[in-house]
């Protein structure tokens, strides 16, 4: 592991503290995990985009999911 050093604003580390203090973890820990949690995030908009531009550059074409209409279930609603 390594160590680094990092600016934050003095409300938020008061946040960061009094939570980390209710979950009984460190400041390390929490913010580590909130990284992890923020990577993974940032992974699925990236994925989200490029779905979104596969979408844009072949678009649905008419009648081409007719033939799953009478698969779909929607439960007891």
């Amino acid at each position: 592991m390594k160590t680094i050093q990092m600016t934050i604003d003095e409300r938020l580390l008061e946040d960061v503290d009094n939570t980390v203090a209710e979950l009984q973890t460190s400041r390390s820990a929490f913010i580590r995990e909130a990284l992890m949690l923020a990577l993974q995030q940032f992974q699925i908009r990236k994925l989200e985009a490029q779905h979104a531009a596969g979408y844009e550059c072949h678009p649905v074409a008419a009648g081409e999911f007719d033939g799953w209409e009478d698969e779909q279930e929607w439960g007891d609603a």
